[in-house]
């Protein structure tokens, strides 16, 4: 998609939590700085046909899929994850690389070599379409559970040093089924990305936060296929394998002390760097959204989802 000059005064606004407002843009919601961001992404990242791409809905497992694309792809420096927040190694392009506050590919180790460079973004197929298939770069893209993404979400926004006010699980749930959130909607999110790797398996690797946490090990495989460096099936590499999957595990990876700090944020976004571990799980909506609040996000993935065929989420 081709970025124009946009005039955000036009655009319509939605309140999110507290002062927070979202802009709609193209069907989907963002917050300002992160729009503004984004457009200079679509005016001036350029991807180079070694670049690999981590998309996703915020809140369904970049983070950890950061650590595990690192390592399995720097396998050689696969230990910097013990002492790197996998936000420090790998950077998001619309909030460390572009927009209010930048820091250069070179800053990070997973942009300093050209030749094998990892970024991520949360911008949907939808709107970055026409960037990452200006080449053959590799998109790698995670889902989680729609109900598990919406409470990940509500706990981690109010953990934000911008916004300090409480957000009721109501009003998050209310503004979840109304597509209204950064990136969102988040059916129209996945389904774009989903949709595409149907047509294009060799361009785009779609994987379920679920499918991930199941069988961590045969999927880390299947990944490193995908990217074109995989594991040799010897001894030493099953070693390397498995330390990879260890290593990036949310037991361990929560305990290291570069995950643990409330002072270091990334970019432009105010979140401490401790605020992007919390839970690891699966299943975790079930202690907090009552059989109501289940069935309503249920009805609108079966619509959704389902609907188009990704039967999923319920």
């Amino acid at each position: 998609m081709e970025s124009e000059k946009i005039d955000y005064s036009f655009l319509p606004k939605e309140k999110f939590r507290g002062d927070d407002y979202l802009c709609q843009w193209n069907g989907f919601w963002f917050r300002q700085p992160f729009l503004e961001a984004a457009h200079q992404v679509l005016n001036h990242y350029k991807p180079l046909p070694t670049d690999t791409v981590l998309a996703s809905y915020p809140k369904t497992g970049t983070t950890w899929l950061k650590a595990l694309l690192y390592s399995i792809i720097n396998r050689s420096s696969r230990d910097s994850i013990l002492t790197n927040h996998p936000h420090m190694l790998v950077p998001t392009l619309e909030i460390q690389l572009y927009g209010p506050k930048t820091e250069s590919f070179d800053s990070f180790a997973g942009t300093a070599n050209s030749s094998a460079r990892i970024l991520a973004t949360h911008l949907p197929y939808q709107v970055i379409s026409g960037t990452i298939n200006s080449t053959d770069c590799r998109v790698v893209y995670i889902t989680r559970n729609p109900k598990d993404t919406l409470v990940s979400s509500w706990h981690f926004y109010p953990k934000s040093k911008e916004v300090k006010d409480p957000w009721s699980l109501e009003d998050a749930v209310e503004k979840f089924c109304n597509g209204v959130g950064n990136c969102g909607p988040y059916f129209d999110h996945v389904l774009g990305y989903w949709k595409e790797s149907l047509e294009r398996p060799h361009k785009v690797f779609f994987i379920t936060y679920e499918e991930l946490k199941s069988d961590t090990k045969t999927h880390v495989k299947r990944l490193a296929e995908f990217l074109g460096c995989p594991f040799d099936g010897s001894g030493k590499e099953e070693d390397v394998l498995d330390e990879i999957v260890s290593s990036c595990s949310f037991e361990k990876m929560s305990n290291y002390e570069a995950n643990k700090s409330d002072d270091g944020h990334m970019g432009w976004l105010k979140f401490p760097l401790s605020s992007f571990f919390r839970q690891g799980g699966t299943g975790d909506h079930k202690n907090y959204l009552t059989p109501e609040m289940i069935n309503r996000v249920d009805k609108i993935t079966a619509e959704k989802f389902h609907g188009s065929g990704f039967m999923y989420g319920i």
